[in-house]
């Protein structure tokens, strides 16, 4: 295995004792406790509970940075590939497995805001402005939208969102606004429509998007509210991921928020992105785990499903994340909040069975994906409705990047490494 592996051949992480992690490193034992005390490198206690224990991902970390001081050209090759940083923002920080939104908490304010005020701290740095900036009430999509959404009524969310999004660019002339104000108008005016689109509710609702989404799909569960608008703030931006570089890629160009969230959305379609929902969907169906459980399945039956998934080939979705290899904090968050808004619920329990069986098995803890699927699997939502609500979620984040992509006021322009034929070598 090379020097910069992140993890060992099991896929979990490993821990080494202060002078392997020396011999790594090619340093003196002062010198990684300078590190640890810098929060670069991760140390715990050992079994004899005397010696400590320092992780090798954080080492392979460290060794890789300096890899790439000594060859900048490989560290420009690797910028696009979970390398370092490419450009400047100010929205979302991940740090020592924690995330903020312009510096608070997010798993803080998943408990204490609801999502409009996030969109309102994230557009405009001000959370109080989001009675500026939305509506008192959500109004019913126009009637003559209703054909162009029946033509996709049983298909996935992801083209019911699209479909709506175009239809509301169509209809709407100051979509081009480039001043932040207005912008984050227009931001709350999709956010909206998207709500309503995939809620179906065919009446004004008054208690914002979480409450749409909570009265479309379980209207007599009001308990599900809360957590629905934790669940929104949880996925509402996560920095440089693979959508939301997308979506600044093409506010860069000088186009609207519609079209930014559009691309947003159809980069979260992929399978390796928000479609990982969809997957994480169906290996909690087929553990049996959902509405109308008459009892937990049996251990087997749980570990039964996660070796069919990976027998299958591929990463096990739900589970792993490499920005956070001590457990994904955004799922952590959503899943004690239905520990305790559904506390008898079968469901929640066996997600926490699971959340075990996964964790023995992959040697990986659960990441957001199996939380949402987790939420879909409780509230009894079709297939894709954890994929629904990761794209409400997010669709604040593309808009907020799209506004800095605005301030910045610069085409995003990378240049490719030509690896091709020589120039005149065709005939």
């Amino acid at each position: 295995m090379s020097a910069v592996s992140a993890q060992d051949a099991a896929g979990t992480e490993s821990w080494l004792p202060s002078s392997a992690a020396c011999e790594r490193l090619g340093v003196k034992p002062a010198t990684l406790y300078a590190y640890v005390s810098r929060g670069l490198v991760h140390s715990r206690r050992g079994a004899d509970g005397r010696s400590r224990l320092y992780s090798a991902e954080d080492l392979d970390r460290l060794l890789l940075r300096a890899e790439r001081r000594r060859d900048p050209e490989e560290q420009v090759r690797g910028a696009l590939d979970w390398g370092g940083p490419v450009l400047d923002s100010e929205l979302t920080l991940i740090e020592d497995g924690r995330y903020y939104y312009r510096g608070r908490d997010a798993t803080g304010l998943a408990t204490s805001s609801r999502i409009e005020e996030v969109a309102a701290l994230l557009w405009l740095g001000r959370p109080e402005a989001w009675r500026e900036i939305f509506p008192a009430r959500l109004e019913p999509l126009p009637r003559s939208w209703r054909p162009a959404l029946g033509r996709v009524a049983g298909a996935h969310p992801g083209e019911t969102l699209q479909v709506a999004l175009r239809l509301a660019a169509s209809e709407d002339p100051g979509a081009f606004d480039r001043r932040p104000e207005r912008s984050s108008r227009c931001g709350a005016r999709i956010l909206g429509t998207l709500a309503m689109a995939v809620s179906r509710l065919e009446h004004p609702v008054r208690d914002g998007v979480a409450g749409a989404l909570r009265r479309g799909w379980v209207a007599r569960r009001p308990d599900a509210q809360p957590v629905i608008d934790a669940a929104l703030v949880l996925l509402a931006d996560h920095e440089l991921n693979v959508s939301s570089f997308t979506a600044r890629c093409i506010a860069s160009a000088g186009s609207s928020p519609y079209d930014a969230v559009c691309g947003g959305l159809a980069a979260l379609r992929g399978f390796r992105h928000g479609g990982c929902s969809d997957q994480m969907e169906a290996l909690v169906l087929g553990a049996g785990v959902g509405p109308g459980m008459r009892a937990a399945p049996p251990r087997e039956r749980l570990r039964e499903a996660l070796a069919r998934r990976l027998a299958a080939g591929g990463p096990v979705p739900g589970f792993g994340h490499r920005l956070y290899p001590r457990g994904d904090p955004r799922c952590r968050a959503l899943m004690d909040l239905m520990q305790e808004r559904f506390p008898s619920s079968r469901v929640v329990a066996a997600l926490a069975a699971l959340a075990v069986e996964g964790e023995s098995l992959l040697g990986d803890r659960p990441n957001v994906d199996f939380a949402l699927a987790g939420l879909s699997a409780e509230l009894g939502l079709r297939p894709g409705g954890a994929f629904a609500v990761f794209a409400l979620g997010r669709t604040v984040g593309w808009i907020a990047h799209a506004l800095e992509e605005y301030s910045r006021d610069r085409l995003i322009r990378p240049r490719a490494r030509y690896v091709g034929a020589p120039a005149g070598s065709g005939r």
